[in-house]
């Protein structure tokens, strides 16, 4: 393939709110759009590679702003029960049993679903992310990495700060620009203050952002209160945490002082409203940090609480259920739900403005969804069918910085029946409590 490419399609979601609704196109040169247009390209051909799908709707690739990847070995091993049981019960026996093979077989599982889904960039923040990374580098996709620091001991924490440093230098800018690595403090309830506040230099250190959960439960911020005399995001705030930029992943118990220290520290917000109702955490005031000013991505969380990686269906989620909860139809539109997806969600990941959208300069994530599909008939307004009523079985071609990592449904960058195999194999010798 040439590395100038010209994509034919039949409609074009440039943003949320720029759509062409008829033939378009989009051309890039390697990984950057260079031009979008209505009806066709009346440029010089003659060195372009031409894709024509005029039975195709292109749209920017997801952002999956929160998950653990490999969490794709634990699917569906742990259900119906609330997040502390759920952990302690259900996970930590499971995740005492992994290895380096095991988390890179259940990442390239990962890599898998979410490509064929429509996610072209996601976090991931678990163990043994050199595997992991070496699975997201092989797939093509654009990954966004942390190493899971946990502080139970002082080896664990000198090991997990020397561990981020080696990971950051091995990782960072490695796929030509598709990996990046932030720094990943588990919480505030696995991360002691003490070491929060190394993780916090290192972060200055080596100027990267980092990702935390925080206020995921009742419980959490009850204990929070009860051994620091504030709320999960207060103590961040103390510790000086929100002063390095942040993605803070779920924030579900805030009340309107946390929401003002996120919108004053600009942190970026990981809504995961199909985990958060799983396991019955709650349902984060989505619309109130979005009137605060707060970016707000979608995530899907790992597989283990969601129980997939399909982002079509955050998506619809994340539109209606606040629809319900405020009783108010116009809580969260069309339009924003896919912001909160594409814009937003790279905003939240820390990609460079322009990411998250079809337009000059941005990279050239592309999803193509099919046309021809009953889920767009009729088609009074693409972006409403994107979001109310289009699927992840309607995703056909999917291309990463101007790469084709998924034609025609099936994924060109990963052997398949082998992932299989090895899930299979690994997942049949876990003991299961």
């Amino acid at each position: 393939m040439n590395q100038r490419v010209l994509l034919e399609v039949g409609g074009l979601i440039e943003t949320p709110t720029s759509v062409i609704t008829g033939p378009s196109y989009i051309l890039w040169n390697q990984s950057t759009i260079e031009e979008t247009g209505a009806g066709e390209y009346l440029g010089d051909r003659s060195l372009l590679t031409v894709i024509r799908r005029r039975n195709r709707i292109a749209m920017p690739g997801l952002v999956n702003t929160h998950g653990h990847a490999a969490m794709t070995l634990f699917r569906s091993a742990g259900d119906d029960v609330p997040l502390e049981k759920w952990l302690k019960e259900k996970i930590y026996p499971l995740e005492r049993q992994l290895t380096k093979e095991a988390v890179y077989w259940g990442t390239q599982l990962a890599c898998w679903e979410m490509l064929t889904s429509g996610t072209t960039c996601f976090t991931d923040m678990y163990f043994y992310m050199n595997e992991s990374a070496r699975a997201v580098h092989e797939s093509g996709i654009r990954g966004v990495l942390s190493i899971g620091l946990l502080g139970f001991t002082e080896e664990m924490q000198k090991q997990g700060l020397a561990d981020s440093k080696s990971h950051y230098e091995t990782w960072h800018g490695a796929g030509e620009g598709r990996i990046s690595v932030m720094l990943g403090p588990h919480a505030p309830y696995t991360c002691p203050p003490a070491f929060l506040l190394q993780i916090t230099e290192l972060s200055q250190l080596l100027d990267l952002p980092m990702q935390i959960h925080l206020s995921e439960t009742a419980y959490e911020v009850a204990e929070s209160y009860r051994q620091h005399g504030t709320s999960p995001i207060g103590l961040m705030h103390s510790l000086g945490v929100l002063n390095r930029p942040v993605l803070a992943a779920h924030c579900v118990h805030v009340d309107d002082k946390d929401i003002s220290l996120l919108a004053a520290h600009d942190v970026r917000v990981a809504h995961n409203p199909q985990s958060n109702l799983k396991l019955g955490s709650g349902i984060a005031p989505a619309v109130k940090m979005r009137q605060a000013g707060i970016t707000l991505g979608l995530g899907t969380d790992g597989a283990a609480s969601n129980n997939n990686l399909d982002m079509f269906e955050e998506l619809r989620l994340a539109a209606t259920l606040h629809k319900g909860v405020l009783q108010d139809a116009t809580a969260i539109t069309a339009p924003e739900a896919l912001e909160m997806a594409t814009v937003s969600g790279a905003r939240a990941v820390f990609r460079p403005t322009g990411d998250g959208t079809l337009t000059a300069g941005a990279v050239a994530d592309v999803v193509l969804l099919n046309l021809e599909s009953p889920r767009f008939l009729p088609t009074y307004d693409l972006v409403s069918n994107i979001v109310y009523s289009a699927s992840a079985e309607d995703v056909t071609d999917v291309f990463v910085a101007g790469q084709e990592v998924v034609r025609k449904g099936e994924p060109v960058t990963l052997d398949t029946e082998q992932i299989r195999y090895q899930i299979e194999r690994i997942t049949r010798n876990f003991e299961r409590k």
